[in-house]
């Protein structure tokens, strides 16, 4: 989000990139969608934590109405509770709007949250394509893989406040 764009900016954006109408009742709904006040159009991104700027960015995203959303981290700096919060909605608008997400994540439990299959990739190729039961069963049939899956394993381990 640029820092000197208000929310209403950011949201009218692709509208106006498009020439499409009815922006104001457009990213009215928008915030609608995503779980926000409209009173937050005509803030600025500092004036919102970071739950609250990730799901302007997941309106923003939604704007143009897409059919499949690129996820590059959806959840990455946001604590457990607003974690769960974003992928709730993530769910939800993908039920409601038949979305296809192809998720990019380091995090095993958001991957088996989110994803019916799975593609492990390693310097830019792949290496092994799996089911989420197959995730969960840390049934493996690539060593790279199964060195994820352990080393993931073990920082969900891992005592607070210990170096994973």
């Amino acid at each position: 989000l640029h820092p000197r764009h208000t929310i209403d900016r950011t949201l009218s954006e692709p509208l106006a990139i498009h020439g499409l109408p009815g922006s104001d009742a457009r990213v009215v709904q928008a915030l609608t969608d995503v779980g926000l006040p409209a009173s937050f159009r005509f803030r600025y991104p500092h004036q919102l934590s970071g739950g609250q700027r990730q799901r302007v960015a997941i309106a923003r995203a939604l704007m143009l109405e897409p059919s499949i959303l690129l996820l590059d981290e959806p959840t990455s700096a946001l604590d457990a509770s607003v974690q769960a919060e974003v992928l709730n909605l993530l769910n939800r608008l993908r039920d409601e709007r038949g979305l296809t997400f192809l998720m990019v994540s380091h995090d095993l439990a958001v991957v088996d949250h989110m994803c019916d299959r799975v593609l492990v990739m390693q310097h830019g190729r792949a290496v092994e394509e799996m089911s989420r039961e197959d995730l969960a069963g840390a049934r493996m049939a690539n060593d790279y893989a199964r060195s994820l899956f352990e080393a993931s394993a073990d920082r969900m381990l891992a005592p607070a406040g210990d170096a994973a």
